[in-house]
């Protein structure tokens, strides 16, 4: 029984069909086939039940599934061990942010790729959130505050922002003082979330409106310039325009509650030794970066 081909039927299992999984491991689907037939082959039992819209475990490659996983998270974590040090080896799967990854955690990962020459890093930059199990990431990194969940995170900085606005929108608007002034202003917002400042040793809680919304902070940034409304942007987005006078900061004697950046990964007993290295170089890189992170 050869190791790819492990990898392999976890890998199609995880991502529900051949394509996916051939899209994952950077092969052919021919390639994923003839392993996943090798591996029937030598079980004598049916793993998958291929159908038109993908491939379904079968009652034997459900259970079969676990104890591969399980294999292949053991042999990673055997090879990390007698692997010199800094020597890192396969491949890492990360999802980013769109808002900040590429000028922010690009550099960062470029570097580590940079260290670690056999070391394969594939990156996917969005704003929504990726599901890391079933989409067969190692790993996400995060801003903002993460919600309830069965995934590990580890923090690597905080996250810092202001509420800002264009001094055309203030000219004609005028700027609140306090979070319930602010209800009847024009907000630029990623959906329905809640604003959140500090009074003191108190977080004060509001739900703003807006008319005009984004899934992403690049363009919430934008739109703040443009003068269509108040943003609650972190620093990273907003420090050029800030110094440029384009946007300015309002509210100030309401801080923003600060939120996190975060390395986040599956549920498991021992965080693989690359996941581990990212970490350590986002800390080291962001204690360069104060306009976006200051590090605890």
């Amino acid at each position: 029984m050869d190791m790819d081909e492990l990898r392999t039927f976890v890998e199609v299992a995880d991502a529900g069909g051949i394509t996916p999984a051939a899209l994952r491991l950077g092969v052919a689907k021919s390639i994923v086939s003839r392993r996943l037939a090798r591996l029937e082959a030598d079980l004598g039992v049916q793993l998958l039940a291929r159908t038109t819209r993908g491939a379904a475990l079968t009652e034997a490659g459900l259970t079969f599934r676990d104890y591969a996983a399980r294999i292949c998270a053991e042999l990673d974590i055997a090879r990390e061990t007698v692997l010199p040090a800094g020597d890192l080896r396969g491949r890492l799967r990360v999802t980013a942010p769109l808002s900040f990854g590429p000028t922010h955690f690009a550099p960062v990962l470029a570097e580590m790729a940079r260290r670690h020459p056999q070391l394969h890093i594939q990156t996917c930059y969005s704003d929504h959130f990726a599901d890391l199990i079933t989409q067969g990431y190692d790993c996400a990194i995060r801003v903002g505050y993460l919600p309830d969940s069965n995934l590990i995170a580890t923090r690597f900085g905080s996250i810092h922002a202001k509420l800002v606005a264009s001094p055309d929108y203030i000219a004609a608007h005028g700027a609140p003082t306090n979070p319930t002034e602010l209800l009847s202003h024009e907000a630029l917002m990623q959906g329905t979330e809640s604003w959140h400042f500090m009074e003191g040793d108190q977080i004060v809680t509001v739900r703003p409106q807006g008319r005009f919304k984004a899934d992403n902070g690049t363009a919430l940034a934008a739109a703040a310039v443009a003068g269509l409304g108040i943003g609650y942007l972190p620093d990273g987005l907003t420090h050029s325009h800030l110094a440029s006078g384009a946007l300015v900061p309002i509210m100030e004697n309401y801080p923003l509650r600060t939120a996190g950046a975060y390395v986040v990964r599956a549920p498991g007993s021992h965080p693989a030794r690359k996941i581990r290295v990212l970490t350590d170089l986002l800390r080291e890189y962001f204690d360069q970066t104060p306009n976006l992170v200051a590090t605890r």
